[in-house]
């Protein structure tokens, strides 16, 4: 397994976003490692996209992160009570990223459980094991992902990506969620699963 490099965000975030798929998300907390197989990405590029927090390339305490180097995690909180998990991509001062929508648990699947349901792997039903981390909220609960992370180097020892070698199944590409006020932005078919 090889963690992901700072070159590896340094580059076009549609590229980015497909080629995280995939890839293993582990954040590592009080030395509990959590970790889960990323399944679902959206792209957002500030300068020209009216679904970014920064569009127009709009910097404000919120959107700062956004401005930071590539491989820099941008945590944000959205309806007062869920986290959400970027990949700030392409150079410094371009604001764009990666919302990382969904992942497949892989390890601390019994912490996740707990933090998602207050119940075991074990006693969790087929449909919650499915929808543990589905969702860009749910990853960020079930992994214990908070804003306390907001601004932590994606390439650091509490919150990284890794390329395991697995591989990777047939990509889908379509409209992104929940961006309706986006204007022309929600038709871009900036989100990808597998």
């Amino acid at each position: 397994m090889r963690k992901l490099t700072g070159e590896f965000y340094n580059r076009d975030t549609l590229t980015v976003a497909r080629d995280l798929l995939g890839k293993r998300l582990v954040h590592v907390q009080n030395g509990v490692v959590r970790a889960g197989r990323i399944t679902e990405t959206e792209a957002y590029i500030g300068r020209m996209d009216k679904a970014c927090h920064a569009y127009g390339c709009r910097r404000t305490p919120r959107t700062q992160t956004l401005f930071a180097p590539p491989g820099t995690a941008y945590v944000y909180l959205i309806y007062g009570m869920y986290h959400c998990l970027n990949c700030v991509t392409e150079a410094e001062g371009e604001p764009c990223a990666v919302l990382l929508r969904g992942v497949e648990p892989l390890d601390g699947r019994a912490e996740m459980a707990l933090e998602r349901y207050g119940r075991s792997w074990e006693e969790l039903t087929p449909r919650q094991r499915r929808g543990l981390a589905d969702g860009p909220g749910k990853l960020c609960r079930a992994l214990g992902i908070t804003r306390e992370e907001n601004g932590a180097p994606l390439t650091g020892d509490v919150i990284s990506v890794w390329d395991d070698g697995a591989p990777c199944p047939p990509i889908r590409a379509g409209k992104r969620i929940g961006i309706d006020y986006a204007q022309e932005a929600v038709h871009f078919p900036w989100r990808f699963w597998i």
